[in-house]
């Protein structure tokens, strides 16, 4: 999103000098290297938010991009899977909601017109998504990278950001490798997102609760048993989708990602433990309150990321020929959620301005597919002088 941003900045000023700080040592080393890989078409976000709105015009200006400078994707669609009558409801309700989206293409499927599309695949009723996609971000990145620095820009790697100190109308970012002097400072920190907006005064409290997703593939010669994307119907009370199928663009499938809270940021293994972001979150009383309200889901993602069986049963009720036998474990990725004093989970998009500084707080899926659209609402604060 940092590199969307400076990116949109140089297309609509050309003569600015425009400085991206990355603290790890290479692009796209967290989130958007290690997400699904997924375009997503905009059915699930609540007609009129942020998401709903940015993500439409997100998918046709990444597509485009894509397109412009040769990068593979492939909008290959998505089956939403209803595997009985509870669930049929709420896809139902997902369809009309993907409708006053503006989706184009849903079709409600019969199970055998189910069968016609993924033939593996078994329920009572699924939904269609023509729009939805693949794609490898990481390659994204490094084209929007390779565009910055084309055009002028410049992008320091190894620089952490240590504070941020106005001085005479001006915002110098402290950081490892430099201190650099602006006139607008636009922070897209990811997992230390509520971090960096500390630096700010009158930044809101919130914190950034990081949940790892662990996925397993499908050995090469079971791939045949997806042809693309295979999701479940989302539960509304929980921000996950639940575990599913994902056809990649090297051509390997996925297979999850539960949800269990990370014990680090940045942790990608079970064993990674940081007594830093663990004492954050048992400080912040909204933890509890959260633990609260969602400890029975909390304790089903647990099982199923220790147990391979459970994961693989989750499995099942998508495609029931699936064995543990066809999985052979996979990747992770940590996913920043910004958490609320009040327990509640923040669904939206937030960027919040202060003091000439725009932080982007909150950024969960769909922010890679959305990222050249939330590119330009940054900038356009930036012009109207918003901030």
């Amino acid at each position: 999103m940092g590199l969307a941003t400076a990116h949109e900045v140089l297309q609509r000023k050309p003569t600015a000098s425009v400085i991206v700080l990355e603290k790890e040592n290479r692009l796209a080393a967290h989130q958007t290297g290690h997400n699904s890989g997924v375009i997503h078409s905009g059915i699930y976000y609540e007609p009129g938010s942020l998401k709903a709105r940015i993500c439409r015009l997100g998918i046709r200006k990444l597509t485009e991009f894509c397109a412009v400078n040769d990068i593979s994707y492939d909008l290959c669609g998505k089956v939403i899977v209803a595997t009985n009558e509870d669930e049929r409801k709420r896809l139902h309700a997902l369809y009309e909601r993907g409708r006053a989206n503006g989706v184009s293409g849903l079709e409600l499927l019969s199970p055998d017109a189910l069968k016609n599309i993924e033939p593996h695949a078994e329920g009572v009723e699924a939904l269609l998504s023509p729009e939805t996609g693949i794609v490898d971000y990481r390659h994204v990145a490094e084209k929007l990278a390779e565009r910055i620095e084309g055009a002028g820009g410049t992008i320091r790697k190894s620089a952490r950001v240590a504070g941020l100190e106005r001085r005479s109308g001006s915002t110098v970012v402290l950081s490892s490798a430099g201190d650099v002097e602006a006139r607008r400072v636009v922070c897209c920190a990811g997992l230390q997102a509520d971090r960096v907006a500390k630096f700010s005064d009158g930044a809101k409290k919130l914190l950034v609760v990081p949940f790892r997703g662990e996925y397993y593939r499908l050995k090469p010669h079971r791939r045949g048993l997806v042809k693309n994307l295979i999701y479940p119907v989302p539960d509304p009370r929980f921000p996950f989708l639940g575990v599913h199928f994902t056809r990649r663009v090297d051509g390997e499938i996925e297979a999850g990602p539960n949800a269990v809270l990370a014990l680090k940021r940045e942790g990608y293994r079970k064993s990674d433990v940081d007594w830093r972001d663990v004492g954050e979150m048992l400080r912040f009383a909204g933890f509890w309150r959260m633990g609260i309200k969602h400890w029975t889901r909390a304790a089903r993602e647990y099982y199923r990321s220790l147990s391979k069986g459970a994961f693989v049963r989750g499995l099942k009720r998508l495609v029931p020929e699936i064995t543990g036998d066809d999985l052979e474990v996979g990747g992770a990725g940590v996913r920043a959620i910004a958490l609320e004093p009040n327990g509640n989970l923040v669904d939206d998009f937030r960027v919040e301005c202060i003091d000439d500084v725009v932080h982007v707080l909150n950024a969960p899926s769909p922010a890679a597919t959305s990222s050249l659209a939330i590119a330009e609402h940054i900038v356009s604060f930036l012009d109207e002088d918003m901030c």
